[in-house]
């Protein structure tokens, strides 16, 4: 999944243009981009369009814990099944687990954004087998450490990409970029997470989708040299332990073989969701 977009929940005439962009998944919020006096009507048309319209690539972000909105979030999409919700200021497992013990059939995206949460990124991330992403939330964790750049948000976001891994829930993806009409700096960025382990990222625009896959696609040279590694281990007939010697005289172990299937698997996907 190398897109998400986010669409505010109280403009239904945006949800079908939404999901024609084309990213990977659609975020329906009824957080941050809708304001209180709409926060029920936002709900009604959400859940109502996913009812009809589900295509398993939307997800609902909800209001966090301790609000006045959430008991009524958790009960309107309760009537989904299997639907993803995107939980804001997650930090502790027992967050996962309250929303959980509401919607069993829950899918979650943790998202972090206060100190706390990145130190039990992992508590978080493995919290429950339904957790099936983390996130950070950028703009209020950098507010909370004080930290003015992407240079202060380093170490969180590798954190997060450590806890995820370490959970087996694979790589995340990378918070928004809030700038929409300044593309190079969505393309700098986003190839500065990509280095980091991130895999994607989510999105405020559509403008800003064909920028982040083109960002998050490894370049021709790298799958070139994949391949190439994947056909010699195909070929090759001498392994001692767990290290295979290509025949000219490379040793090549179990981790070089699986970042290199990473690799191609990631461009087929993509090969495939431009088709």
């Amino acid at each position: 999944m190398l897109t998400a977009l986010y669409v505010p929940a109280n403009r239904p005439d945006r949800f079908a243009k939404a999901v024609a962009a084309g990213p990977d998944l659609v975020v329906f919020d009824l957080e941050d981009a809708v304001p209180v006096a709409d926060k029920a009507d936002a709900r009604g048309w959400a859940v109502a369009w996913i009812a009809v319209n589900s295509h398993g690539r939307v997800e609902v972000r909800v209001n966090a814990l301790g609000t006045p909105w959430i008991a009524d979030d958790l009960a309107a999409i309760s009537a989904v099944p299997a639907v993803r919700i995107r939980l804001p200021k997650v930090e502790s497992a027992s967050d996962v687990q309250t929303v959980l013990e509401k919607v069993p059939s829950a899918r979650i995206t943790a998202l972090i954004e206060s100190p706390l949460g990145v130190e039990r990124a992992f508590e978080i991330a493995s919290a429950d087998p339904r957790v099936v992403a983390v996130a950070l939330g950028e703009a209020d964790l950098s507010s909370a450490l004080g930290v003015d750049g992407p240079e202060g948000l380093a170490w969180a976001r590798g954190r997060l990409v450590s806890a995820s891994r370490a959970a087996g829930l694979g790589a995340p993806m990378m918070s928004v970029y809030p700038n929409v009409q300044d593309l190079d700096g969505l393309r700098r960025t986003s190839q500065e997470g990509r280095a980091l382990g991130f895999v994607g990222r989510t999105a405020i625009h559509p403008r800003q989708l064909a920028t982040i896959v083109e960002a998050f696609t490894p370049s021709a040279i790298q799958v070139a040299e994949a391949e190439a590694l994947l056909a010699a281990v195909e070929k090759a007939d001498v392994a001692h332990g767990g290290v295979i010697v290509l025949p000219d005289g490379r040793m090549v172990d179990p981790a070089m073989i699986g970042r290199a299937r990473e690799l191609t698997t990631l461009m087929r996907e993509i090969q495939a969701r431009a088709s």
